[in-house]
């Protein structure tokens, strides 16, 4: 015990030095934004305080009322710099009263994080853990203060949530009395990663098409069969889709892949982690199916063979031999933070399990910018922007002309994409939508001081204060760009010369996600040559022109080679959507409770 003890006081006395050193150094000239271990909107002392009333209950239950094992701190002060230690020091001598001196259950949540709000959050999660050992599964005293169920997922899925609210302002929809809740949970965020992985270029700039990857998931799939069993062998029943456009290809690559598992394994036979089920949509798909593809191979190919993969192998990423949520958590890691994490043994057996440590480890503590790094990573340039001295866009100074250079200092509160920015002779607010900065950079940001920036003009654009042009016939941008001749509205006289004119009917409206809070969705259109429900002949949708804004709407993505727009839900006669032969000026977009 004593031993033990030492062994934890000096844990203790480590995590502290790192908190007060950090607290003591220095600022950089742009301090980043950083991510929430414990959710959006959750009071992070009142969080520390409840964390605290609840191990003092247990170890009242545990020991009895005023009886405290040797060196328990008690530590009530939630602002302190050691709280965060302290509590995790108790916990653990909680957890040797209850478990045994070191013994610890299976899921039981390390000290691993120099951040007091992911580690208080471990020592919630293990709190929880201890009270159903004392209480009962699911049993809580009345005056149990509890947290949230979201701390009771995986530290890599709470990574992910806080992840996608730092850098999409993500807010997640799922209610804490769902059941099953962080597999709903992962399900929700799913859709969200799905979106942005597959509309992300990379360092490229190409964009992953999930349809690729399905093709390429079902060559390997192929390779492998070929070599368990020889060429042109298959198990019984065996389809061999091979068509990734193929409306029943996902469900057809996992019959096919049960299959041979079945015949290499025995039926229901599996390897550990196997996910055993399938999205339907092409992007979610693709991760399980590879996921589940790499856990055979390993499964079936000789030992010596287990690092290495027939050859033609198509899956070259070595982080989708990880689960899914290991993927997703890779993307957002490298958006975010453009940390490299090439120093880890691809061929370590253990690499998955070294990956995962190493993104929760970068989630929970962002690497802090060196100056060099804030410089390039907020500097943007301007795409012919308009300027305003308020971040109410009222005191309008002029356009400033594209490609001007400036520093992204800060950004507005909300769902505004308003930014402070200087540069050369002005401090000024512009639309982050019409700058070269990336939403994620932008989200990054720190928000405006309430006391407000000083702004002023005084470059060679500058023109006002004064009120925001409007002209007619286009948007205040468009007529910058396009000098001072408005782009007309299309007439629907003039198309029906060259397109059909189709109804609301023959428009096929693929849904890829919903917005519940903005009521609002994002599909892809088709024109077709008849009811969408029927019809044979369509054509993907080029353009949409809406005339409420007077200006065409700019897709907010792509999926399967198609644009990807966002619409509120309902019936719409005030646009004009336009294909290569067809176009219609009416759509109906539908909730998902009509669906």
């Amino acid at each position: 015990m004593r031993r033990w003890l030492v062994w934890m006081g000096m844990a203790v006395v480590v995590l502290a030095a790192s908190w007060s050193a950090m607290a003591a150094a220095d600022r950089p000239v742009q301090q980043q934004a950083t991510p929430s271990a414990l959710g959006a909107g959750v009071d992070a002392q009142e969080f520390f305080f409840d964390a605290r009333l609840d191990l003092e209950t247990l170890i009242d239950s545990r020991v009895g009322p005023e009886v405290r094992p040797e060196g328990w701190t008690g530590n009530l002060d939630t602002a302190s710099a050691a709280f965060a230690p302290n509590l995790w020091y108790d916990s653990e001598l909680l957890a040797n009263a209850v478990y045994g001196e070191g013994q610890r259950p299976d899921d039981w949540q390390p000290a691993t994080t120099t951040s007091q709000e992911s580690l208080v959050r471990s020592v919630r999660r293990n709190l929880e853990t201890v009270a159903d050992e004392v209480f009962g599964l699911g049993t809580r005293p009345q005056e149990w203060r509890g947290a949230s169920a979201l701390l009771r997922c995986d530290r890599t899925l709470l990574n992910t949530l806080s992840l996608l609210e730092l850098l999409y302002r993500y807010e997640r929809t799922t209610p804490d009395s769902a059941i099953n809740f962080c597999e709903a949970l992962q399900a929700e965020l799913e859709l969200r990663l799905n979106e942005l992985v597959f509309s992300t270029p990379n360092q490229d700039g190409a964009v992953l098409d999930p349809i690729e990857l399905l093709g390429g998931m079902r060559g390997d799939l192929e390779r492998l069969a070929d070599e368990l069993l020889g060429l042109n062998t298959r198990p019984g029943g065996y389809i061999g889709n091979r068509d990734a456009r193929t409306l029943t290809f996902i469900s057809d690559a996992f019959l096919d892949m049960n299959a041979l598992a079945n015949l290499r394994l025995g039926a229901g036979v599996r390897p550990a982690g196997w996910a055993g089920s399938v999205a339907a949509a092409a992007g979610p798909a693709y991760y399980t199916l590879r996921y589940d593809l790499e856990l055979l191979a390993d499964a079936t190919l000789p030992p010596e063979r287990t690092q290495d993969r027939p050859t033609g192998w198509q899956g070259e990423t070595r982080s989708e031999r990880c689960r899914p949520a290991v993927s997703y958590l890779t993307f957002l890691v490298r958006e975010g933070f453009n940390v490299s994490l090439d120093e880890l043994d691809p061929q370590a057996a253990d690499y998955c399990a070294q990956l995962e440590e190493a993104l929760n480890a970068v989630a929970e503590n962002p690497p802090v910018l060196d100056e060099v790094e804030v410089e390039a990573r907020f500097t943007g340039a301007s795409n012919y922007a308009f300027a305003y001295l308020d971040v109410g866009a009222l005191q309008y100074m002029g356009v400033m002309p594209g490609g001007t250079p400036f520093r992204a200092v800060s950004r507005n509160y909300g769902d505004s994409t308003m930014m402070f920015v200087v540069g050369n002779q002005f401090a000024v607010y512009v639309d982050r939508r019409f700058t070269s900065v990336e939403e994620t950079v932008f989200n990054s940001l720190p928000t405006i001081d309430p006391a407000g920036p000083v702004a002023f003009c005084d470059a060679g654009w500058c023109n006002g204060p004064g009120p925001t042009p409007t002209p007619t016939g286009s948007s205040p941008l468009e007529q910058i760009v396009f000098g001072s001749t408005p782009q007309p509205t299309p007439n629907p006289d003039d198309l029906s010369t060259t397109k059909q004119l189709v109804s609301w009917e023959y428009v096929r409206v693929t849904y890829i996600s919903d917005n519940l809070a903005s009521r609002s969705a994002q599909v892809t259109l088709e024109l077709c040559n008849a009811p969408a429900a029927v019809a044979t002949t369509c054509e993907p949708a080029t353009s949409v022109f809406d005339n409420a804004i007077n200006a065409a709407r700019p897709p907010v993505g792509q999926q399967n080679g198609q644009n990807v727009y966002d619409f509120r839900y309902g019936y719409n006669t005030a646009i004009v959507i336009e294909s290569e032969s067809f176009f219609s000026t009416d759509v109906w977009i539908s909730d998902p409770t009509i669906r």
